[in-house]
């Protein structure tokens, strides 16, 4: 296993890593709509945070060599499943036509009144 952490992402508040590799498979823990630089939520609609959480993703992902085109389980944590409509088109517009395996589960409620946190489990080596 290997660590896998950069400071373009936001580091870890608890004992947990950005992200762990294995076995040619990168596990990146749940990345919430922080902003790496500021420490502060990126936007207060359900959209910039999406967009926000998926660039924590890939900026992990890049530091271990893979990409969001090599995501291939994506879960999904929304605090309102009313928002759940406009999450998924800001989900598709960052993907594009890559469509990985994924899990949306409603909870309540997300640490500093987070809407989305989004965990990925990605093939390691360069994007394609």
């Amino acid at each position: 296993m290997h660590t896998v952490q950069t400071d373009q992402a936001p580091l870890p508040l608890g004992h947990y890593s950005q992200a762990l590799t294995h076995g040619g498979l990168v596990f990146v823990s749940g990345q919430l709509p922080i902003q790496a630089d500021s420490g502060a939520v990126a936007g207060a609609s359900i959209e910039e945070q999406v967009e926000q959480a998926l660039a924590n993703v890939a900026a992990i992902l890049a530091a271990a060599g893979s990409g969001l085109d090599r995501l291939l389980k994506v879960t999904i944590y929304i605090a309102d499943m009313a928002l759940w409509g406009r999450a998924n088109a800001a989900y598709a517009r960052v993907l594009g036509d890559h469509r990985p395996a994924r899990a949306v589960v409603p909870v309540l409620p997300l640490p500093n009144g987070c809407l989305v946190e989004i965990e990925a489990i990605a093939a390691a080596g360069e994007p394609g």
